[in-house]
């Protein structure tokens, strides 16, 4: 009677086990990681049946910290070896995650009385952005957070602005008061010329359809200059 061999199993890849063992530290102690496997392990999950061991230290290398990878712009991933499309937009997830837990003051309805009430959410939302973006935070008439909107998006150094586009954004949400935030890509918040301009005009609107500019908020990496501090408004 012929006998038929049996096909000889396929081996899996030597990364697998290991894989398994970095799940199994991290459910046991994960406090006693190091940073490479804290970020090897991350990246398993953006980089499916490869070792991810080279690209996490790669990653630390490249930014010093897991806080300096996290922080990194977009751009600046596309110079590490093994970082590709789909690796980007697993991290852009997770800042987006990241920025929406910056967001309860909206979902709680927070009363704004300082820029410090809402400095954190839009420094999140506009401090590593590589383009320059307009947004409103508007409130209701006891300065009540409704929302916090996109207004336009524009160049590294420019967003196109159009008055009536807040006013009606202003109007949908029923909005009694807007804080005006833009960001300045370059790191430097001081207001520019066309900035102080911008806002005078926006005032001068704001005041014939009712609606009150509270604040006028810059934003440049960790920073966010006021136009109400600094007696702009």
């Amino acid at each position: 009677m012929e006998q038929h061999s049996k096909k000889p199993t396929a081996k899996k890849p030597y990364f697998h086990n290991h894989r398994q063992r970095l799940r199994e530290r991290f459910a046991a102690n994960a406090s006693h990681m190091a940073d490479y496997e804290i970020l090897e392990l991350l990246l398993t999950y953006a980089i499916p049946r490869k070792d991810t061991k080279s690209q996490a230290k790669a990653l630390l290398e490249r930014f010093g910290s897991l806080g300096g990878v996290f922080q990194a712009r977009e751009s600046a991933f596309k110079s590490i070896p093994g970082i590709g499309d789909s690796t980007q937009l697993f991290f852009q997830l997770l800042e987006e995650c990241r920025i929406r837990t910056t967001q309860t003051p909206i979902t709680d309805k927070a009363v704004v009385s300082s820029p410090d009430d809402v400095s954190e959410m839009v420094i999140a939302r506009l401090g590593r952005c590589e383009h320059e973006e307009f947004w409103v935070i508007l409130v209701d008439t006891k300065n009540r957070l409704q929302g916090f909107e996109k207004v336009s998006t524009g160049t590294i150094d420019q967003a196109p602005v159009f008055p009536r586009e807040i006013m009606t954004l202003a109007l949908e949400h029923r909005s009694s008061g807007i804080i005006l935030v833009h960001n300045h890509p370059g790191g430097d918040p001081t207001p520019s010329s066309h900035d102080i301009k911008l806002t005078k005009r926006l005032q001068q609107v704001g005041q014939a359809m009712g609606v009150r500019i509270l604040d006028h908020l810059i934003v440049a990496e960790n920073n966010a200059y006021s136009f109400r501090e600094h007696e702009l408004i």
